[in-house]
């Protein structure tokens, strides 16, 4: 790749068409990326090309260009330009630069999480099904995407049903002396405690991937045979058993909604456009079943074409996951080709990008579509609604202006043991969950309970980051309200540590429970102002409550997770070299993680698994210490 950019002073530069068409004679037919800037330096638009030169002077005409277009034009100072050897390569590049710099004319894709999969995992005898999301690190088959967490627990409720497969952790599974109460509720077939032979399981482990590949006609044939079998041997209670996980096998079918048979893999995608806002609907097919759909709305800057928001979703969602076979789409976008290659390349296999036009694929995007309309109808609804609140907020509390970002601030421990502050922004469209974020507390000098002392660690920590990434205040990343679960020996604390770090011009308010400490009774704390309180049934005093709810909520399950985790830990965690599986096995040979400290080195040494340097290791760990 070659870049090339001007060392022209700001001053001296053209601006809009004269500046775009400053640089053609330094372009040639090469594809490429190119990148719009403003005087500041900042991106404002990231496209591709086939052809450089023939892009870029389309820009350089005066006329002819979409009012979004025409703004952008207007803005640019200079450009940046990067050549490639392929045009896919273009393709490529371009959406990793809009994801990395988030240009305010491009078309941006903001939800990107990843999704879940279900997991067989095969590193036992007994193998575990669950839950997975991530990287595909560990050993199994692996089976998905389903769009969210919800669609999995439900499959995987229901499969429970049906294929009586184990989901608890190795550790569990071999600290098990007597069943569980999934087996009570025939939920599990107790293969921990011997109630079923390796065998066996293993046949229901392979009915479950034969389900979850698509075949589940041989499944359900196979069980209606075993149960046939043993009503004629007159084994009632096993034929009942057979019988609840047929029906249970029938349920889960019926749950999946619509389930194609011409269309064994592929992602559904149907844009729905109104009034500036997108909204696109991504149904997930696999092994002729809905797995679930998500919808998401992607930044379009005004006056974006349907074929160039569905294009740029596409080469942004699939950025970071891997493609189906088959894409549909609602709608044609302009480089088909480019991007069937480019996921192509990237499932290294065979992938096929279409618009059908009849037929069942058809029907399929006809229904993705009608839930696009209707998602995006409810997303607009949602956001006038938000926006009149913060018009309410922004006058009850005296704002300049309606608040972009609302961040909200917690602690949450038991007598000051894993402790914790969670911080959760909101905004026009509503809570920001991608933005949420949790702090450890640090601080050793801390009293135990000391919510003053945590309070200010978080902050001190927020804003000292904030203070060095963005400076400027240009990332949108800064607040414009501050809610402080407290009264005003919190307020003041803020305040104090504001003042200490040069931050004095973000509004805060403290958010006090009032008299009884009842919702609805809550008063309002601002620095050098007195308290007050708003009506009971003030739609304001409703959300304000919401968010200090939802920050609550988040912190707590902060907590918790903090303190489930720390209930676990055993000092093995601790001694170099010891991970998950050597943990394991030392648990397993000598009972507790107290009899293993206590252990000689010989009998560490008889541990499968555990080499001579390693038992050594673990001697002098605990021999050290003690």
């Amino acid at each position: 790749m070659t870049e090339k950019t001007s060392e022209t002073q700001r001053q001296t530069r053209p601006k809009g068409h004269a500046c775009v068409q400053s640089y053609l004679s330094t372009l040639d037919n090469s594809p490429g990326v190119y990148r719009m800037l403003d005087g500041t330096g900042r991106v404002l638009y990231v496209g591709k090309a086939r052809n450089l030169k023939k892009r870029v002077s389309n820009y350089a005409k005066p006329a002819g260009h979409s009012p979004r277009i025409a703004k952008m034009i207007s803005e640019t100072e200079s450009m940046m330009f990067l050549t490639t050897k392929t045009e896919t390569e273009a393709l490529l590049l371009e959406q990793n630069l809009i994801k990395q710099l988030k240009p305010h004319f491009n078309v941006l894709l903001r939800d990107d999480k990843s999704f879940p999969n279900i997991l067989v995992a095969k590193g036992h005898a007994f193998p575990q099904i669950k839950k997975h999301r991530g990287a595909k690190k560990e050993k199994g088959d692996y089976y998905g995407p389903f769009a969210s967490a919800g669609a999995v627990n439900r499959t995987l409720n229901q499969l429970q049903k049906v294929f009586l497969l184990r989901n608890c952790s190795d550790a569990m599974f071999e600290s098990r002396t007597r069943p569980c109460l999934l087996y009570q509720i025939k939920r599990c077939s107790a293969p921990c405690v011997g109630h079923i032979s390796e065998r066996d399981y293993k046949n229901l482990v392979g009915d479950a991937e034969r389900f979850l590949s698509g075949r589940s006609t041989r499944v359900q044939e196979n069980l209606a045979r075993d149960m046939e079998e043993a009503s004629e041997a007159m084994e009632f209670e096993r034929a009942a058993a057979l019988r609840d996980r047929i029906r249970a096998l029938t349920q889960v079918q019926s749950t999946q909604g619509i389930n194609p048979r011409g269309v064994a893999e592929a992602d559904v995608i149907a844009l729905h456009m109104d009034g500036g806002q997108a909204c696109v609907q991504v149904f997930f097919i696999r092994a002729n079943q809905n797995w679930g759909n998500r919808d998401y709305y992607p930044r379009t800057g005004a006056g974006a074409e349907a074929s160039e928001v569905l294009q740029a979703f596409i080469g942004q969602f699939y950025s970071t996951k891997t493609p189906p076979r088959l894409v549909l789409l609602s709608h044609p976008i302009e480089d088909s080709d480019l991007i069937e290659e480019a996921l192509s390349q990237k499932a290294g296999r065979k992938v096929e990008v279409a618009v059908p036009l009849r037929g069942e694929k058809a029907e399929l995007l006809a229904g993705a579509a009608r839930n696009a309309r209707e998602s995006l109808a409810r997303r607009m609804s949602e956001t006038a609604t938000q926006g009149k609140l913060l018009r309410g907020l922004a006058e009850a509390f005296d704002l300049d202006a309606p608040p972009e970002r609302i961040e909200v601030y917690d602690n949450s421990h038991i007598q000051g043991s894993h402790a914790v502050g969670a911080m959760i922004v909101a905004g026009p469209e509503g809570f920001m969950k991608s933005q949420y974020r949790k702090f450890n507390i640090k601080g050793d000098e801390l009293t135990p309970g000391d919510d003053f002392g945590m309070m200010k660690e978080v902050l001190t920590r927020r804003f000292k980051r904030l203070l060095k990434e963005d400076p400027d205040r240009e990332s949108g990343t800064w607040p414009d309200l501050l809610l402080i679960d407290g009264g005003a020996g919190q307020v003041s604390v803020v305040a104090e540590i504001m003042r200490d770090l040069g931050v004095e011009d973000v509004p805060m308010v403290g958010v006090a429970k009032g008299v009884d400490r009842d919702h609805g009774k809550e008063e309002f704390h601002r620095v050098g102002k007195s308290p007050f309180a708003l009506k009971m049934n003030d739609p304001v005093l409703y959300f304000v409550q919401r968010l200090r709810d939802e920050a609550h909520r988040f912190a707590i399950g902060t907590h918790r997770a903090k303190r489930a985790k720390a209930i676990g830990a055993t000092p093995l965690d601790e001694v170099p070299g010891v991970g998950a599986t050597r943990k394991r096995a030392l648990l397993t040979h000598f009972g507790s993680a107290k009899a293993v400290s206590r252990a000689g080195l010989a009998d560490l040494k008889a541990v499968d698994g555990i080499s001579d340097a390693l038992a050594e290791t673990i001697y002098d760990f605990f021999h050290e210490k003690s």
